[in-house]
């Protein structure tokens, strides 16, 4: 499939970050239709949910409501998008024929299931929703579980309204208004907490080029497993896309000049692709 004028125009221009920040305001959005056909709730955007190990767990979006948390991950590729609930990693394969693997986003979310509900306590219900943009097509995703949707951003009002229906209410108006307020201070990390995640993804990736060639194989090829690459089977070892040529990008430190020592995402196409990102 083509890009289009806007595609294109999303690449050249903005950066990564801006597109996945676009992607979950656009989601945000989506859920205002929601509220404004009765299904009211609270919604919080990039929570930094803390883990046993010391570590945190960001989440995308979640939906307070009285029938319980809905929790988004957002995915905002182009292209093709191939995948099942099973497999460690799905593809997507770009307009022009590349094909690049990324973490299956259904486990990606598991894990955010995982430790939001250890944080608010266990009787409240968690919706899986893994959310991609317009701008690819799922083209063969298979999904075996009744609680796990992955759609495309314009059906979450339909998807809400499904889950809404089918379950009964478990909390009152308080009791969404009070969780909204246990969950809000992990929306406003500072600096030095997303220095700490940035911090602990970059250690899972010691070695970028040897992951960068496990993703980059073919569909047809099997990925190691985390576990067989030394890494973590969790959602934070999995790097980001490059938006320009879809090849992984690699956390890396500026050494000469007046930014000596920052760290920034550049692309594993380099000197090819020299697509950066600023954390």
């Amino acid at each position: 499939m083509a890009k289009s004028l806007l595609d294109k125009l999303l690449d050249s221009v903005f950066d990564e970050e801006w597109v996945g920040r676009r992607g979950e305001k656009l989601t945000e959005r989506e859920l205002k239709l929601v509220q404004l056909f009765g299904r009211k709730g609270r919604t919080l955007r990039n929570l930094y949910v803390p883990k046993d190990n010391g570590e945190t767990s960001e989440i995308d979006l979640v939906y307070i409501t009285q029938k319980g948390i809905f929790v988004f991950e957002s995915k905002n590729y182009s292209g093709w998008i191939f995948g099942d609930e099973a497999s460690q990693y799905w593809t997507v394969s770009l307009p022009n024929g590349q094909k690049n693997r990324f973490y299956n986003p259904i486990r990606q979310n598991r894990t955010h299931l995982k430790w939001l509900g250890a944080f608010v306590g266990a009787g409240i219900p968690l919706f899986s929703i893994v959310v991609f943009s317009e701008r690819c097509e799922l083209k063969k995703v298979t999904v075996e579980s009744t609680d796990v949707f992955v759609i495309q951003r314009d059906r979450t009002y339909a998807t809400v309204r499904k889950i809404w229906d089918s379950n009964p209410d478990v909390l009152s108006e308080d009791e969404v208004e009070a969780l909204a307020q246990k969950l809000a201070p992990l929306t406003n990390a500072d600096e030095a907490l997303k220095a700490v995640h940035i911090e602990q993804i970059e250690q899972k990736f010691k070695e970028p080029r040897e992951n960068s060639k496990s993703v980059n194989r073919s569909a047809g090829e099997r990925s190691a497993a985390p576990e067989e690459q030394g890494l973590p089977d969790t959602e934070d070892v999995v790097p980001p896309l490059c938006p320009r040529c879809g090849k992984p990008l690699v956390l890396r430190t500026t050494k000469k000049g007046e930014h000596a020592g920052e760290r920034f995402y550049g692309c594993s196409g380099f000197p090819k692709c020299r697509y950066m990102q600023k954390l």
